[in-house]
C-alpha cells in the first residue's frame, strides 16, 4: 500500500521539504567547489577525513566526543550540585574544542554527497554551528561568573544540537550519506547486502 503524507512524522515531512529546497542550492554551490578542490589537493588528508583507514565514515564516530561531553555537562549542571560546577564548565569547553575537528569531517563528507543530502546538510550545519556558538558563549559566561546565564545558554544549545542531530540521522539513514565508496569498497563479497550498495556521489 502506498505511504501517504499523514503516515510520516511532522519532522520527516519538513525535512523532505528541505531536500527539495532549491533555494539552498546557492549556498551549496558557493561552498562546495572550494571544499572539493581542497580535498582534491590533499588526497591523504581527504582519505583520513572520510574514514578510509577505518573502513567506514569517521564523522559519526567523531560526533560522540562533543555530544558526550556536552551531555555530561548538562547532567552535572542539573544534578551535580555546587561541587560539580567546575567539572561541568570544563566539559563544556572540551566539547567546543572537539566539535571543531568533528565539523571538518562532516564538511568533507557533505561535499561529496548527493544533492538532497547537501541541501539538508546546510541546515544541519546551521543548527550545529549555532549550538557550537552557544556552547562557546556558555563557557565564557561561566568563566566570568555569570553561571546561571551560562547554564541557560547551554540548555538552548542542547536544543540546537538535537535538531542538528535529527537532520544528521536523516542524511545517514534516509539518504544513505556519505557515499560508502569514500571510505573504501562497500563490500568485498560477490553479492553485497542491499544496505551496503554505494549511494550516488553527485546525483539527486
Amino acid at each position: 500500500m502506498p505511504r501517504t503524507a499523514t503516515d510520516t512524522s511532522v519532522a520527516l515531512r519538513l525535512t523532505r521539504t528541505v531536500e527539495d529546497a532549491r533555494a539552498l542550492d546557492g549556498v551549496v554551490e558557493r561552498l562546495r567547489p572550494r571544499v572539493v578542490a581542497a580535498l582534491a589537493e590533499r588526497p591523504g588528508l581527504a582519505a583520513l577525513l572520510h574514514g578510509r583507514p577505518l573502513g567506514h565514515a569517521l564523522h559519526p564516530l567523531m560526533t560522540d566526543l562533543p555530544l558526550g561531553l556536552w551531555t555530561s555537562a548538562t547532567a552535572l549542571d542539573l544534578l551535580g550540585g555546587e561541587t560539580a560546577r567546575p567539572h561541568a564548565d570544563r566539559l563544556v569547553g572540551l566539547g567546543v574544542l572537539t566539535a571543531l575537528p568533528t565539523s571538518v569531517t562532516g564538511v568533507a563528507d557533505w561535499a561529496r554527497s548527493g544533492r538532497r543530502t547537501r541541501r539538508v546538510g546546510v541546515l544541519h550545519a546551521a543548527f550545529n554551528g549555532a549550538a557550537l556558538g552557544l556552547y562557546g558563549l556558555s563557557w565564557l559566561l561561566r568563566r566570568r561568573g555569570a553561571r546561571t546565564a551560562g547554564v541557560a545558554v547551554s540548555l538552548l544549545a542542547t536544543g540546537a544540537v538535537g535538531a542538528g542531530g535529527y537532520l544528521g540521522g536523516h542524511m545517514s539513514y534516509r539518504l544513505g550519506a556519505p557515499p560508502r565508496g569514500l571510505s573504501g569498497p562497500a563490500a568485498d563479497r560477490p553479492a553485497p547486502d542491499a544496505d551496503e550498495v554505494d549511494a550516488p556521489a553527485g546525483g539527486a
